[in-house]
């Protein structure tokens, strides 16, 4: 072979490697690139997955902020009241207590510039799938991916106990490291000490712990124990369907208590626990009554005077909680009070003032409760305003806005 052929040889194979450098360094680069894609992509996911939870509350706990003026008159009478919301379910949702938020209706920041002395933070373990007010089983779970989207104690995952205790506990938490602002109360002597500081401090705010749904004891009554330990000072029966202890308005069976259910009261009021008659049957709280020997709270709802529905009491349920003694928390959202706006609140008030007396009307929010209001909790003086534009005057007014929940407080507490 002659020296040329040998220099093209050579240049040739110099070619092939210049190739397969190029080609190599090619394949690196697309390499590096679907690393790069995938890190990317499930860089994505996570935060999707960290923010779903706060973009489903973002949806749920609406305002519409369809607010009326306040007037002078009215912002100084509540300034003098003492406010207490009977309902909200604010654990449901990560959310710091201590921080002001800007989604969702309630926190101590908020609860301090609506004027709220006391907040009531009910505990949900357990919603079903595409739940309504007309019937619901309890088959299927909405909290078990809430739980677990929102990094909760994996010990939650499939306990219901476990649910109910952490929510409990991020209460008391948060109380623990507000220097005083926040204040759970457990006993009468709590409130007691409580009133006294709130006299001359306003910004301080005191939790009353309940829970929604007998289901949280998975018909273990034991549990009862467990919660009144962690805090826990009132119970409903059910929710939104029907539990061990007795049937659910929006449940399937339309019953009364259980044998366990009858077992279930005995021990609340041994316990000096308040009982809760939200969401159930029309036989639970006909059961209840008979059995009570103390008095009873609806935490939440509406009356069927301004607002006929599933949901909402009848004239006949508000007067026989009235000769109870009990409670009836009038709520915010639209399928409470038929409306958007605190006058709709109002109506639905002085309904309920009217059948049952002003002595056993009170607040019942459902604020955080994935629905809808007018405002957040800062716009509790509108309530105010709107019953003194009905004419009520302010003996009532200062019941319904707080007085009867402290005075039953005083009485129900242990």
């Amino acid at each position: 072979m002659g020296q040329g052929a040998s220099a093209t040889c050579g240049q040739s194979i110099a070619a092939i490697h210049r190739d397969r450098l190029s080609k190599m360094k090619r394949e690196r680069s697309r390499s590096r690139s679907r690393v790069l894609a995938g890190v990317v992509v499930v860089g994505a996911g996570l935060l999707a997955w960290a923010l779903a939870p706060s973009v489903v509350e973002s949806r749920m706990n609406k305002v519409t902020n369809r607010e009326i003026p306040v007037t002078d008159q009215a912002r100084a009478l509540h300034e003098r009241l003492f406010v207490a919301d009977l309902h909200a379910d604010t654990t449901l949702w990560n959310r710091d207590l201590l921080a002001r938020g800007s989604r969702g209706h309630v926190d101590v920041p908020r609860l301090v510039s609506g004027g709220v002395a006391l907040q009531a933070f009910t505990i949900v373990t357990s919603t079903p799938r595409r739940m309504n007010i007309e019937r619901n089983t309890g088959e299927t779970d909405n909290i078990t991916l809430l739980a677990v989207a929102q990094r909760w104690p994996p010990r939650t995952w499939n306990s219901l106990t476990e649910r109910a205790l952490y929510q409990a506990h991020r209460v008391n938490e948060a109380a623990a490291r507000s220097a005083g602002r926040l204040v759970v109360l457990r006993t009468a002597q709590d409130l007691e000490a409580f009133e006294a500081r709130r006299a001359s401090d306003r910004t301080v705010t005191a939790a009353f712990i309940g829970v929604e749904g007998a289901h949280a004891l998975q018909g273990d009554l034991a549990q009862l124990d467990r919660l009144f330990d962690a805090g826990v000072r009132m119970m409903a029966p059910t929710h939104f369907f029907d539990t061990e202890v007795g049937g659910s308005a929006h449940g399937v069976t339309g019953a009364g208590l259980t044998p366990l259910g009858k077992e279930w009261v005995k021990r609340m009021e041994a316990k000096s626990m308040v009982i809760d008659l939200a969401h159930a049957s029309s036989q639970t709280i006909d059961d209840v009554l008979k059995m009570a020997t103390r008095p009873v709270v609806v935490s939440h709802t509406g009356v069927r005077g301004t607002c006929d529905n599933q949901r909402n009491l009848s004239d006949a349920q508000l007067s026989a909680i009235s000769r109870n003694g009990g409670l009836i928390g009038i709520g915010v959202w639209d399928t409470a009070v038929c409306g958007d706006s605190a006058r709709a609140i109002a109506r639905s008030i002085a309904h309920a003032i009217k059948v049952a007396g002003f002595e056993h009307v009170a607040l019942g929010s459902d604020f955080d409760g994935a629905v809808t209001s007018p405002f957040d909790v800062t716009g509790m003086p509108q309530i105010t305003q709107a019953l003194l534009d009905l004419g009520l005057d302010q003996t009532a007014i200062e019941g319904v806005m707080g007085g009867n929940v402290r005075r039953r407080l005083r009485m129900l507490l242990p």
